[in-house]
């Protein structure tokens, strides 16, 4: 005996289950003359009669009975199995949510990493400025800035930051003639202010015992990709992050402007979610990938920002608020 055509048995229990070629083959978006085809390819493949015709109704054979039985079997079997796959397929889409400018500057470069080590996952990333409402919102896992402070949820700091003025080569070659007095040459710049930012330009000039008349002067705005922009194209000086200048304090477009004062350290960049949502294998997953690539990161950042000059990193508390 010949092996039996898949889409004959599908075909055949179709046609049982609804005694009649025309419904069948609706079901089976085909022909009726196609179905006709391959229960009468079945018939001679297997040498027995399948049907008989009662009326305008076909009616299973003694034969056709037992192979019905047999057929409804595997093909349940083969669905189950197709629907395991496709669960499983699902399984593997991950919804993160991160702030726009830690996902365009940082995040977004690894992608291509993860996606060629994950081929078969759906990602889909949202970028919004707003913690998830983990109980109201489909998100896995959402990834912010901040102090770590978020009660009820499940918080782990996964990068560390280094906040310090940064400005380009040309406006700091600008300021040579004071550099030695950073509050002469304070007096002389133009601050870039990130009204987003955990750590101001008031705090910072405290910090160093530093004065100047009116601290809150300046530009202003909203993203650190935007501050970061700006002081690239030499507006001005601003007080921002080093994780997300990487590229620019690597490639030269920025540099420290007193890299002797050092750099302000704190845990800047968590993962939140609710505890259950680690329970999910692709969630914990992209933790792992996560951990992994900020590690390698914290490691370059501290070596790039020594190369430059700043050897001092001075360890700070955030407490939820912005350090004014």
């Amino acid at each position: 005996m010949r092996d039996v055509a898949l889409n004959g048995m599908i075909y055949f229990e179709a046609v049982a289950r609804h005694s009649r070629v025309t419904t069948a083959a609706e079901e089976l978006s085909v022909s009726p003359s196609a179905v006709s085809q391959q229960i009468k390819s079945l018939e001679e493949s297997l040498g027995i009669k399948l049907f008989r015709r009662v009326k305008r109704r076909l009616v299973l054979t003694e034969a056709g009975e037992q192979l019905y039985r047999s057929t409804t079997e595997a093909l349940s079997i083969l669905r189950e199995a197709r629907r395991q796959v496709t669960h499983q397929r699902e399984n593997r889409k991950l919804i993160l949510r991160v702030s726009a400018s830690f996902g365009t500057r940082w995040l977004g470069y690894r992608f291509a990493k993860f996606a060629t080590a994950n081929p078969l996952w759906d990602l889909h990333v949202d970028a919004t400025p707003e913690l998830t409402e983990f109980e109201k919102e489909n998100v896995d896992l959402d990834i912010r800035y901040g102090s770590g402070n978020w009660p009820g949820l499940y918080t782990e700091a996964i990068l560390h930051d280094d906040v310090l003025p940064l400005c380009s080569p040309d406006y700091c070659r600008s300021q040579e003639r004071s550099l030695g007095d950073p509050t002469d040459v304070l007096k002389s710049v133009r601050l870039i202010h990130t009204v987003k930012a955990k750590l101001t330009w008031k705090w910072w000039l405290q910090r160093h015992g530093l004065d100047l008349a009116d601290p809150s002067a300046g530009l202003r705005f909203d993203r650190s990709s935007m501050s970061l922009q700006v002081a690239r194209d030499g507006a001005g000086v601003v007080l921002e992050t080093a994780t997300l200048a990487m590229e620019e304090l690597g490639s030269g477009a920025l540099v420290p402007l007193f890299p002797e004062l050092g750099a302000a350290h704190f845990p800047a960049y968590w993962i939140i979610c609710p505890n259950r949502h680690l329970n999910r294998r692709y969630v914990s997953v992209f933790c792992d990938w996560l951990r992994e690539e900020a590690a390698e990161h914290e490691e370059h950042r501290k070596d790039l920002l020594m190369s430059l000059g700043c050897s001092h990193f001075y360890e700070i508390s955030l407490d939820g608020s912005r350090l004014d």
